[in-house]
């Protein structure tokens, strides 16, 4: 919240005028055109939909200053509305639809004089749990199916993952990192989008040695050396943060064989059905976080409060960063 996600959207609209810099839609500079000549629509958060015009009068309401005849308006606006299965509901208001089917209104009412970028503010933040989730999906489809490129501003790490084919992480009016989500995720550029987009546990680390493409560290956390996938450049010596994520963690009840065992015991424990969340506190006092897949329905191979376990983990699972 405040980084700048909105604003940036209202300058692509032209609301908001950059500083510096230019803004260019499909290789054409907009930064000096007006909202109302460029090839953008924006659906807001509280979907603005006209009380007293019917789910097709608001579908329709931007096409009236279009050279389009009224019955070339009409099949656009049939159109939309068979987009996103709401032909069924034209003649109704918005106060007799669901909050769904009002974000699906306001959704085509935007679609509809086909616009090259369409700009969406939160765009879910109104729905509950299950609709948002479902909704995604929609979302999805129609953009594949119009081909429009849509922008979406949300801080729901989630919902921007399950979106995104390409996402920008924000902070303080900076863009930190661009790129597909799993490249966000499994390689984030810095501790600040490593913290931000999903869970993880952050060590302070020394590196001690560089073979290959493996490098070795001290972590004073683990009172025991680590074996991570070394980044270009490393030297020994150099110190660095030792990201990793709760998935890419095991636990086990004797020391397995192989680099990177720590001994701990369970300091908390969390069991949500599919899968559980544990804290293990480390030998220097640290907590660290494990996720862990219920598989099978016995209990009698779960960990369970204070047992001592092994903590265990691939090289590569290990993220090292220098920012």
């Amino acid at each position: 919240s405040g980084c700048g996600k909105t604003t940036l959207l209202r300058m692509l609209a032209g609301f908001e005028d950059p500083t510096r810099g230019t803004i260019r839609i499909d290789g054409q500079d907009m930064t000096a055109v007006p909202p109302w000549r460029r090839p953008v629509h924006m659906m807001f958060q509280s979907y603005a939909l006209f009380p007293h015009m019917t789910v097709a009068g608001n579908v329709g309401y931007g096409l009236k200053h279009e050279k389009m005849s009224k019955a070339e308006r009409e099949d656009r606006v049939r159109a939309m509305l068979d987009l996103v299965q709401l032909s069924d509901f034209a003649a109704r208001k918005p106060h007799q639809i669901s909050g769904g089917q009002r974000q699906r209104v306001a959704l085509a009412r935007a679609l509809a004089r086909q616009p090259k970028l369409l700009l969406l503010d939160e765009p879910l933040a109104a729905l509950d749990k299950k609709l948002r989730e479902a909704t995604q999906f929609e979302l999805m489809s129609i953009q594949e199916r119009t081909g429009v490129t849509f922008i979406v501003v949300t801080h729901d790490q989630e919902e921007a993952m399950t979106l995104a084919d390409r996402m920008a992480v924000m902070d303080r009016g900076e863009v930190k990192q661009v790129g597909r989500p799993a490249e966000i995720y499994e390689n984030p550029a810095s501790r600040f989008v490593a913290g931000f987009i999903g869970s993880v546990t952050l060590f302070d680390a020394t590196v001690t040695g560089v073979k290959g493409d493996q490098a070795t560290l001290d972590v004073a956390a683990f009172g025991a050396p680590v074996t991570a996938r070394a980044l270009p450049g490393l030297v020994s010596g150099e110190r660095l943060s030792l990201a990793i994520r709760p998935e890419k963690l095991e636990l086990r009840r004797a020391r397995p064989d192989g680099p990177n065992a720590i001994e701990g015991a369970v300091r908390d424990l969390a069991y949500f059905g599919k899968d559980s969340l544990y804290r293990i506190i480390l030998p220097g006092g640290d907590l660290i976080a494990v996720h862990a897949v219920n598989a099978g329905r016995g209990e009698e191979h779960r960990p369970d409060w204070h047992d001592k376990v092994w903590v265990t983990f691939d090289p590569s699972a290990a993220i090292l960063l220098r920012e």
